[in-house]
């Protein structure tokens, strides 16, 4: 089984990056991700590209942009054949969530493991000719920039906010100012470029290249109180009304008083033992949610072939276009897959869950104990997938 060495440079530990860069200031990683190198050719994207279950974009820029025209135009998939004739000269074409077409792909996931694995969002590619881009903008995520193929003049500029203004009229957000450059290089094919959110960043091809962006981000709150109510309406107890102080006041008023005891009483409810157990499911259903829909496999091994692929040197691995994590209390493990909550499984499935969501490649011997039909399971739902020994 090949360890992937992490994505650092050799003067840098995980907690230096952590303390130092980690969402405050850019990194280039040279060579940090060797393995990308002849991995994939720009054609084998531009055929993914037009694939029916493909969530892809195509964007293309005009020479120059004339007043109340867009100069940037964007299709999204489905794309065909016929969206790449007759380009501009200046084009991209960006595929989402590459884990799912190339576990192999997905497997450099363990080159960042230093990033908790639940902030995992996807891998995205950006091919472009040479001069293509995709204009001067920031993100509000982290992402780690990996070269595949070709070489991309990056150049990284100040930290934008709500105040940074739009180029009117595009149909992606871009502005012209990028404030002072801090950093103006070109990355070679196995090259990394950390980029932390909100920071101006401006990539060119120049030539033929393959962009790898690793994405990181956190759930918006929306997201975490959209989860609780619906973790919250399987819990009775929630449903008895208030018992509240009243004081003599106008009949039609509600008055701050009475605002200020429900929420006193909302804070508490969060704030016990009870409320951590509804907080504690509401976020790990949100972050193990699947951005994307899973890819129905054309052909699926039985499990006897399973059992024989792994007696002859496969190993078992977590598919990471899925969500596999888990939360520990002081007396229980509970397992996450895709947003559902695991609570039929026993202390042995349990374990090789765990070991397999902190990266561990499993072998049959690691599988004694479980019925052969459940890890089989484990393969049809696309948790895991089998890595063939070369």
């Amino acid at each position: 089984m090949t360890s992937i060495p992490l994505c650092l440079p050799a003067s840098i530990t995980p907690e230096q990056f952590l303390n130092d860069y980690w969402q405050k200031k850019p990194l280039l990683i040279k060579q940090g991700l060797p393995q990308l190198i002849g991995m994939f050719e720009p054609e084998d994207m531009l055929g993914l590209a037009i694939e029916e279950d493909a969530t892809a974009r195509l964007l293309t820029q005009a020479a120059s942009k004339q007043e109340g025209q867009a100069q940037w135009h964007l299709k999204k998939s489905p794309l065909t054949e016929v969206d790449f004739d007759n380009l501009p000269e200046q084009w991209s074409v960006l595929v989402q969530n590459l884990e799912q077409w190339s576990p192999e792909l997905g497997a450099l996931w363990q080159a960042l493991d230093f990033i908790p694995q639940w902030q995992r969002d996807d891998i995205m590619v950006s091919y472009a000719p040479k001069g293509g881009s995709v204009g001067k903008h920031y993100d509000d995520y982290d992402v780690f920039l990996a070269q595949g193929y070709g070489s991309r003049r990056w150049q990284l500029g100040k930290f934008c906010d709500e105040q940074t203004a739009f180029v009117a009229d595009e149909p992606i957000r871009l502005f012209d100012d990028m404030g002072e450059i801090i950093f103006d290089e070109i990355l070679e094919a196995g090259d990394v470029l950390y980029v932390p959110p909100k920071l101006a960043h401006f990539g060119v091809a120049q030539d033929d290249c393959l962009t790898f962006s690793f994405g990181c981000r956190r759930p918006n709150l929306m997201q975490i109180i959209d989860s609780l109510a619906d973790v919250a309406t399987n819990n009775s107890d929630l449903f008895i009304p208030m018992l509240l102080p009243q004081a003599m006041q106008a009949s039609g008023e509600l008055k701050a008083d009475s605002i200020e005891a429900i929420k006193n009483q909302l804070l508490q409810m969060l704030q016990s033992e009870h409320g951590d157990a509804i907080i504690r499911q509401a976020v790990s259903e949100v972050v193990s949610k699947r951005q994307y829909d899973a890819l129905v496999p054309e052909e699926m091994l039985n499990t006897d072939e399973m059992i024989s692929a792994l007696a002859n040197g496969a190993t078992l691995q977590a598919d990471y276009s899925n969500r596999l994590l888990y939360t520990k209390t002081y007396n229980s493990i509970v397992v996450y897959v895709n947003g559902q909550r695991l609570d039929n499984i026993d202390e042995t499935a349990t374990k090789l869950l765990v070991r397999l969501a902190d990266g561990a490649q499993l072998t049959l011997d690691n599988m004694e104990g479980i019925d052969p039909d459940e890890v089989m399971e484990w393969l049809e739902n696309g948790w895991v997938w089998l890595n063939y020994p070369e």
